[in-house]
């Protein structure tokens, strides 16, 4: 089975665009900068990765295997605005997904996800304004920034409650990237993005995501802990289809100014997820287990995203059925377990 779905092939208009364009992808050597960065790579674009390769986060230069000598890879932090601004000049399409991504972590170190997922994307977006304001400029956000559902589905007019700093600063950097828009005319577009899950990314705790996490365990022969009673639902949603939004929205007009969900349209209670995981995995366990404290604080509750903007504005649906993606991301991490723990 190919894990990789051929974007290139199946959205020749969207390789058309990214053909001989130069892409700055900021977060470039983690989970999804680096799968964009391999779909890129097939539509002919010049491409550079632009990471800070922090231990704590998805840096790994083992996610351009393949594909190391057809693209530059600049080490640097998006909090480093001097180094940034070399980098942003003369870009194309910048494609950011540089972020403190942990939701605990932000609750342990608020000022560090302040710095990063704030003051960073503040960088982003003036290095932009003073020295290439022509770039278009994508910005990976997260549902989790809504919080709690008011109504269901969640669509991009729904409140936003979030329930961590995490959410609360990826909210923030949204309505940064807005404003930049409307004030100075800059082409910004911000994804939702719903739990992502898939090859590349790293395993090491769930923090990196729940989805993939629970592979390794699996693959391991492990226990896989579920919080009771395992009915909260979740959308989940394979790598490759989150990338091809996050291209699609770079390269449509229509983009410009807006916020959109990407999400697969489609829930599944959590304990089903894990009891299909280890099917496909063919070994490890489940059980379940009180909520810890820290996880319950800043649980939200079901989710449940409208695509209904997005399937209009820019065409895109999902391809990959949960089925096929764990199938997918099992195999990968069957193979390559050990570069991702």
């Amino acid at each position: 089975m190919n894990v990789i779905t051929d974007i290139a092939k199946t959205n020749p208009a969207l390789s058309k665009f990214y053909a001989e364009k130069d892409v700055l992808i900021l977060g470039g050597m983690g989970f999804m900068g680096s799968t964009t960065a391999h779909h890129l790579i097939r539509m002919g674009a010049r491409v550079t990765l632009y990471d800070a390769m922090l231990p704590q986060y998805g840096g790994n230069k083992a996610n351009v295997r393949g594909i190391t000598d057809k693209l530059k890879v600049v080490e640097g932090d998006v909090r480093d605005f001097d180094l940034l601004k070399e980098n942003i000049k003369e870009k194309d399409v910048v494609i950011n997904y540089s972020a403190q991504v942990s939701h605990i972590d932000s609750m342990k170190d608020p000022y560090l996800d302040i710095d990063i997922n704030c003051k960073g994307n503040m960088n982003v977006l003036e290095a932009v304004r003073r020295f290439n304001d022509s770039a278009r400029v994508i910005i990976c956000s997260t549902r989790s920034q809504i919080g709690r559902m008011e109504y269901d589905p969640v669509d991009e007019k729904h409140p936003e409650f979030p329930t961590d700093i995490y959410s609360a600063n990826k909210s923030a950097a949204e309505k940064y990237h807005l404003i930049y828009s409307g004030a100075y005319d800059i082409f910004t577009s911000s994804l939702r993005i719903t739990n992502v899950y898939g090859p590349r990314a790293q395993v090491k705790s769930s923090g990196y995501g729940i989805v993939n996490y629970f592979i390794r365990l699996a693959l391991e022969g492990k226990n896989i802990t579920v919080f009771e009673p395992g009915m909260q639902k979740r959308d989940v949603l394979y790598v490759d289809d989150a990338v091809a939004a996050m291209l699609l929205a770079g390269a449509s007009k229509k983009a410009k100014a807006q916020v959109f969900n990407v999400a697969s349209g489609k829930t599944h209670p959590l304990l089903e997820i894990v009891k299909q995981i280890v099917n496909v995995a063919g070994k490890g366990s489940w059980s379940m287990v009180p909520w810890p404290e820290n996880r319950k604080r800043i649980e939200v509750g079901d989710v449940s995203m409208s695509i209904s903007k997005i399937a209009g504005t820019l065409e895109w649906r999902p391809t990959i059925e949960l089925d096929e993606g764990l199938h997918r991301s099992v195999e990968y991490y069957r193979e390559f377990i050990n570069e991702y723990v």
